[in-house]
Order: C-alpha cells, then structure tokens, then sequence
C-alpha cells in the first residue's frame, strides 16, 4: 500500500483523538496527535510560571522546551524535561493554557516542523485544529468531525466522572464554547474546515459507528 496522510480536524471534544487511535490501529498506521504536543507547551508555561496569555514569554521559553515525542502502537507517549506527562495533560487548566499557546506563529511553526517531519516518511493520521488547512495541506484524506456543544460537554462531563471526578454539565459547556470562539478567531491558523474536507457530525454516534464510516471513507479515498 503506498504512503498517505489522514487530516482530521474539529473542535474540542468532537471525538477526533479516540476516532483516529482506532483507525490507526485497525489500518497499523501511525497516530499523531498534535493537541497533546500544545497542551506540553502549556504545560511547559505553566510549571514555569509563565502566563500562557503573555506571548513574548511564552515564545521566549521555547528554547528550553524539552519535549521528546515516542510514537507508539495506537498513539504516543510525550516526555517534559525527561519526565512522561502523557497521561497529565489532559485537565481543563491545561487544555486552556494550550488554547492560548496555540495561537502564536512561532509556537505553532516549531510543532508544525515537527509534525509535518514525523509524517514524511510513513503513513499517518494527524488531528488537530488546522491539519487539513497548514499541517498536511496535501494529505489524501481530509475529514471535519463536529458535534453539538451540548454533546461535546456530556461527553467531557463523563470522562471526568469516569475518572471519579465531579463536573457540572453548565460550567463545562460555557468552557467549550468559549474554546470554540478562541479557537476560530484567533489571528494564526484558526479552526476551520478544509475546502476539500468531508464533514462527519458525531452527534448522537458512538465510537464505534464513527470509526466504521471514517474507515469507509479512508478506503473510499485512497484505493
């Protein structure tokens, strides 16, 4: 099978990390998941002191940023000054602060090379925000995933309570919704649909269902 890329795109909370884990199991293709590298850098900022709002610091610490990615089968682990933090990045603090890192060209020029570098030599499935429009202009396959912000915040409402944690469903979905504005009306590369990409609303569909039509899709567009 040759070489091909899969771009999908989406806000937070449309199912776009677990969809793409799956397909890049079920196709043996690498995942790349490109939040998680901002959400390192806010991290970064965060332990450092640093408001993740003040751009000039925060582009400033990108010469001391340690961040080593190790793809591995179905994902990746990601290491901060020698340390695993896969696994504790993924609180709301921290999804905030990588939201305002995100916006600023010289953080997102520095993860763009190395994503664009981890998918140059074999296939790869990449979400994100802008991976359709700036990432993986070129990629074979481009997919949209959306879905309601009421949807989105049950689903993160449940994950918390999965992890023991209480949540209430109103604060959760004023965050998202404040992420969203953020996401798509900052100046450098704001979430946006590709021209070329099909868009999939995973409203009131479970993983599941979600992999099997992107897997139909996938196979559609790269035989």
């Amino acid at each position: 099978m040759k070489k091909f890329a899969v771009a999908v795109d989406g806000p937070a909370g449309s199912g776009k990390s677990t969809v793409a884990k799956e397909i890049a199991k079920a196709l043996g293709i690498l995942y790349i998941d490109t939040g998680a590298m901002y959400r390192t850098v806010g991290m970064a900022c965060l332990k450092k002191g640093i408001n993740p709002a003040d751009e000039d610091a925060v582009v400033a610490s990108l010469d001391s940023l340690d961040m080593k990615i190790f793809p591995e089968a179905g994902g990746q682990r990601i290491l901060l000054d020698g340390e695993d933090i896969t696994s504790r990045i993924r609180t709301e603090e921290i999804g905030k602060a990588a939201s305002s890192v995100a916006a600023y060209q010289k953080v997102r020029e520095k993860l763009v090379e190395i994503q664009q570098g981890l998918a140059k030599e074999q296939s790869v499935i990449m979400d994100g925000r802008d991976i359709g429009t700036k990432v993986l202009p070129d990629a074979e396959v481009k997919i949209y995933l959306d879905a309601s912000v009421e949807e989105r915040a049950k689903r993160r409402v449940g994950e918390l309570e999965a992890q023991g944690k209480t949540a209430d469903l109103e604060t959760i979905r004023e965050e998202i919704a404040q992420r969203d504005y953020q996401d798509m009306h900052r100046e450098n590369s704001p979430l946006c649909r590709a021209e070329d990409a099909v868009n999939v609303d995973t409203t009131g569909l479970d993983i599941p269902a979600v992999t099997e039509k992107l897997l139909a899709l996938i196979a559609e567009k790269t035989k």
